[in-house]
């Protein structure tokens, strides 16, 4: 049983990560309709807590002030690069002279970067409020409790990335970055939630699995986060296509986007098989109404959502809400084969059930 200080973090919990995977989608929508410098400055949108809707609201040279301002983030940002020893990359973002060229205002584009924003600020109290009801747990479960802090950290350091995000004017790297740190607080508050909902199962008796299971699972886990990232950079040869091609139609986007597609569906393949292989090797050991085999059939239907997403973008020119379901999809399945890890590696190992 849990007390009541518990019971409302494991809530809390829950609910932030439901609010990262909104979030991730949010995120999907932003970058697929092409909103991610819908709101020029950062964290405010055109220096207003609400944007405007139309551009006679906006002030006379607006533009040139806020490419005067990233051109200032940036270079703070590329001396930064400099210290810490990427001089070639610092370089490469101060002659970027696509920083230089000013967003048209386009309300509909403002208002889809606006409510993403709006979204990551709640999802942020959330995850404030989870790390301050991880106080309970500081004397019998401390990991918790370092674990939600060090999360809030992650998002400090998101939020920067965020505003790099939109100074560099959606720079390639610095997107996949802010798209894996995403996965990392998913990854954490999972973890936290999995700690304190199953803390009293650690001394329970159990059926072992053999190593070889559990590494499956986890090589399983790490080729899926690979996947993602070679996602993200398909995503980006896309918009070079789309830049250095303008003459070319939705429809021919694909076929220009070369051996990376192919890698990404080669390993969509290889997902599959190795998570309907660890299917196999668990159902030896594990009863079918287990909450093991429950996520490994979560695992296993998102596999094939994700490839009949990636088939209809592939075969329907990029569909925008297509690859914002692909990018909230992937996520899901990272969150799925995670939390399967964690139970994976439960020692000894526990047959839960579904109650």
């Amino acid at each position: 049983m849990y007390s009541k200080a518990e019971t409302r973090f494991i809530t809390t919990n829950l609910i932030t990560i439901i609010a990262l995977f909104i979030l991730i989608l949010a995120g999907g929508v932003v970058r697929s309709s092409g909103s991610g410098m819908g709101c020029p400055d950062w964290p405010k949108c055109f220096d207003q807590y609400i944007p405007p809707t139309d551009v006679s609201q906006l002030p006379i040279g607006y533009q040139t002030k806020y490419v005067a301002q990233r051109v200032k983030k940036n270079e703070k940002f590329a001396s930064l690069l400099s210290k810490i020893g990427y001089t070639d990359l610092a370089t490469k973002i101060r002659n970027d002279e696509s920083i230089k060229i000013p967003e048209e205002f386009n309300a509909t584009k403002t208002y889809t970067e606006y409510i993403n924003r709006l979204i990551g600020a709640i999802t942020g109290i959330f995850l404030l409020l989870t790390c301050y009801l991880s106080k309970t747990y500081i004397k019998k479960q401390p990991k918790i409790f370092w674990y939600s802090l060090f999360n809030l950290v992650l998002v400090v350091f998101q939020a920067w990335l965020g505003s790099i995000v939109v100074s560099t004017n959606l720079l390639a790297w610095v997107i996949t970055l802010h798209i894996l740190v995403a996965l990392l607080i998913l990854a954490v508050s999972i973890y936290t939630y999995y700690s304190a909902k199953f803390k009293s199962l650690d001394n329970v008796a159990g059926i072992p699995l053999k190593m070889g299971v559990k590494l499956l699972a986890v090589f399983s886990l790490l080729i899926t986060i690979f996947q993602i990232t070679l996602g993200t950079h398909v995503r980006e040869t896309v918009d070079y296509v789309v830049t250095t091609f303008p003459a070319l139609t939705r429809n021919h986007w694909v076929a220009q986007i070369g051996e990376s597609l192919n890698y990404h569906r080669d390993l969509a393949v290889l997902i599959l098989i190795l998570n309907a292989g660890l299917y196999l090797l668990v159902l030896q050991n594990v009863k079918r109404n287990s909450k093991i085999i429950k996520y490994l059939n979560i695992t296993l239907i998102l596999i094939v959502l994700q490839m009949l997403v990636g088939g209809v973008l592939s075969y329907l020119s990029l569909p925008p809400m297509a690859q914002a379901l692909h990018i909230l999809l992937a996520s899901l399945l990272f969150g799925a084969q995670f939390y399967l890890v964690l139970l994976l590696m439960q020692k000894p190992f526990i047959n839960y059930t579904l109650a």
